[in-house]
């Protein structure tokens, strides 16, 4: 984990510490300390498995390499005039160093993170967990302003450090239940739209994440409900099925109202009709409303339904 050194100190107390996320630009020396992750996680091999270990993290990197230049349209990821005999650790690291598209970068991270997650690179002595080398990832996230974090396997974006933990990494985790799997899918592509600032299909994402999740609740519950029905027609029925209990339902009141016109709203509004004669743009503003709304909805369903 990042050290509070005098320098870092001295920052803090000058007011030269980011307060504020920025989305950008990711520094070089936030660069470099994900290689520095990176590396750590490759670990010291065990003496008998020197040769194992150095092939099957080439074939972690050659993966990554390969799909990545794959869906990029190029032959590699460094501009080189062979191809033979390439250094995949040295072509990965080295591209999420020099990169000017920030994209490119998350794009590597991302990959290498879902790869490692949970998992050991091979016959190794890790230096650090896979577990504890993503808390580092995003604390040096948080540490340089870059408001990412990786969530759930993918590199979703952060607009408030207080809304994040509040609300958007409880909704990760009860959607992370098997149960949940549709909803969990469809909430991550929100997350996704949203970074790639595709703010229209981000609102759409919401809104299936949401109605996913009443209706494995009613599916849970064995509430009867129709495929064609709509959000407001299964918020009904789970009010209806004393999701809330009847003696909160004045205190509630407000809630349902929020659950009828809320979710469903926004989206029907900016998201998901036609556009007419003139193209329909959703901002930023709006999307980032819409994903905290559906975070913080979507808790209290499930909780509501565990409780």
């Amino acid at each position: 984990m990042p050290f509070n050194i005098f320098s870092k100190r001295q920052k803090k107390l000058r007011g030269e510490v980011p307060d504020v996320y920025q989305y950008d630009d990711i520094p070089e020396p936030l660069r470099v300390q994900i290689v520095h992750i990176m590396n750590d996680l490759q670990g010291n091999p065990i003496d008998s498995y020197t040769c194992y270990t150095q092939s099957y993290t080439q074939e972690l990197y050659r993966d990554i390499h390969d799909i990545l230049c794959r869906e990029y349209g190029k032959f590699s990821l460094i501009n080189r005039t062979y191809l033979e005999n390439i250094d995949y650790i040295e072509d990965v690291q080295e591209f999420l160093v020099q990169t000017s598209d920030i994209e490119q970068i998350l794009d590597v991270v991302e990959l290498f993170f879902l790869f490692i997650d949970g998992e050991v690179i091979g016959e190794t002595q890790p230096k650090i967990t896979p577990e504890e080398a993503i808390e580092e990832l995003n604390a040096r996230f948080k540490e340089h302003g870059v408001g990412y974090q990786y969530e759930s396997g993918k590199i979703i974006r952060v607009d408030s450090q207080i809304i994040h933990n509040d609300a958007v990494k409880p909704a990760l985790y009860l959607l992370s239940d098997s149960r949940f799997q549709s909803a969990n899918e469809e909430f991550l592509q929100a997350h996704q739209h949203y970074r790639h600032k595709r703010y229209k299909e981000c609102i759409n994402y919401c809104l299936k994440a949401f109605e996913s999740t009443m209706k494995i609740i009613c599916d849970n519950q064995g509430w009867a409900y129709k495929s064609t029905d709509t959000a407001k027609k299964i918020i009904s029925i789970c009010f209806q099925n004393n999701l809330i209990p009847p003696f909160l339902e004045t205190q509630f009141s407000s809630l349902r109202q929020n659950l009828e016109s809320g979710i469903p709203t926004v989206r029907n509004k900016l998201g998901g009709h036609g556009q007419g004669s003139q193209p329909l743009t959703v901002p930023q503003h709006f999307a980032a409303y819409q994903l905290h709304m559906t975070a913080s909805t979507i808790v209290f369903m499930v909780e509501a339904e565990n409780s």
